[in-house]
């Protein structure tokens, strides 16, 4: 799609990864848990209102994430969620979960108030983990 883009507000809440297939990839800024969010490169706002093979797509894009970070990262629990309440944007959030994370038991949304920066190392290594270990060798840096 020549003329997509990324809502503002995703692009000042995430740092810009790549892109999958049809997704693209943003790690939230919070790095106190392992929170990604996918933009399917798509005008449609709802994921239930994606064809049948593009939703596909996008959940299987959002379990490839999810296997990320519980085989890579170490979480064993998985938030997903696709709201958009904030943002009219269809995105899927992808979020790391264990007990004793800063909000646990209760949703990460509206709940986590502490806050860490990645380091620009962090960013390097977590992008050429997900390249090498998630088979996303389509990854496409901006």
């Amino acid at each position: 799609m020549a003329d997509f883009r990324i809502y503002p507000q995703l692009l000042a809440d995430g740092h810009y990864i790549g892109k999958l297939r049809l997704c693209h990839v943003l790690l939230h800024t919070n790095a106190v848990l392992p929170w990604f969010i996918l933009v399917p490169e798509t005008e449609v706002l709802d994921l239930l209102d994606l064809s049948d093979d593009l939703r596909r797509m996008a959940v299987d894009e959002a379990a490839v994430m999810a296997h990320f970070i519980k085989t890579t990262l170490g979480y064993h629990k998985i938030n997903f969620a696709s709201i958009g309440n904030v943002v009219p944007q269809l995105h899927l959030h992808v979020v790391g979960r264990s007990n004793g994370d800063p909000c646990w038991p209760a949703p990460v949304w509206g709940n986590l108030l502490a806050v860490r920066q990645y380091s620009s190392a962090e960013l390097d290594r977590l992008t050429e983990l997900l390249v090498r270990e998630c088979s996303l060798h389509a990854l496409e840096r901006r």
